[in-house]
């Protein structure tokens, strides 16, 4: 009989039967809790007209809500090989939707002609520079259409921030002048196998093509933001000398005082080389 996603064992059961299990160095923590996996797919703009680039399956709980959940096709980067056996399973049953390629995700070029999209349960240890990534190519105009990602909620909270807050840093700058990006809700930790200290949320990023357009050289705004937020209880005029009141500053502000428009504003006017 021909195996279907929904035919195929629970994911915990085939995790047993192929002796997977979690590996720290991959940063990896699994999600089996159906009702999420599933609404984290549903949240995934468009769904059935785009192809979906997940990182880090694992043993697929989240991969095969998103092939339920009718997407186009799923392309699913894995690192750790010891998930084959399940995950070559999840690829023979996709009929043809499902692509599995296994490949360290901070080094693999995704080539699509066509626009797509990124839904992932990131490994914690390597989320925020993946972002950070995507964030650069869809400045440079690759076609990413949305991101829907699952982070350490302390994360989710960095991407989303206002300025003048604790947690307003130079991944909220680079985000909010890049996308339109909300935290969609809470997954707590009693959700993971392991369980994992800290709790976490799912962010969405949509692309917004009005700000992109202004964003320039998006290097020397992330050395810019880097340079600042390095210190950021330091007055930014004992950082950079430069003349301040250019920007309408005095230089006793700090860097979490800086809205993200003043950020792009200075850093399209500035000497690249006090960077």
């Amino acid at each position: 009989m021909t195996m279907t996603i929904e035919s195929l064992p629970p994911v915990a059961e085939m995790m047993r039967q192929t002796g997977l299990e979690p590996k720290k160095q991959f940063g990896q923590n699994f999600l089996f809790d159906l009702n999420l996996t599933g609404r984290i797919a549903r949240s995934v703009p468009d769904i059935k007209n785009t192809t979906v680039i997940e990182v880090g399956p694992g043993p697929a709980g989240l991969t095969r809500a998103l092939l339920l959940a009718g997407a186009k096709k799923v392309i699913a980067i894995e690192k750790d090989k010891t998930t084959q056996p399940i995950l070559s399973q999840i690829e023979n049953a996709s009929g043809g939707k499902l692509q599995v390629v296994y490949a360290d995700a901070l080094k693999y070029k995704i080539e699509m002609t066509d626009g797509y999209a990124l839904c992932s349960n990131l490994p914690y240890n390597v989320g925020t520079e993946l972002l950070v990534n995507w964030l650069h190519k869809i400045a440079n105009g690759e076609n990413i259409k949305s991101l829907t990602l699952m982070f350490q909620r302390e994360v989710a909270q960095r991407i989303v921030a206002k300025p003048c807050s604790e947690q307003y840093g130079r991944l909220s700058v680079l985000a909010n002048l890049i996308t339109d990006c909300k935290i969609l809700f809470d997954v707590p930790n009693t959700a993971f196998v392991p369980r994992p200290k800290v709790q976490s949320a799912v962010v969405q990023l949509i692309p917004n093509k009005q700000k992109i357009e202004r964003i320039g050289d998006i290097s020397v705004l992330e050395k810019l933001t880097a340079k600042l937020f390095g210190q950021r209880r330091k007055m930014i005029r004992g950082i950079l000398k430069i003349d301040w009141t250019k920007y309408e500053l005095n230089g006793t502000e700090r860097a979490e005082n800086i809205y993200p428009e003043k950020f792009l504003e200075i850093a399209s006017n500035i000497d690249k080389n006090l960077l």
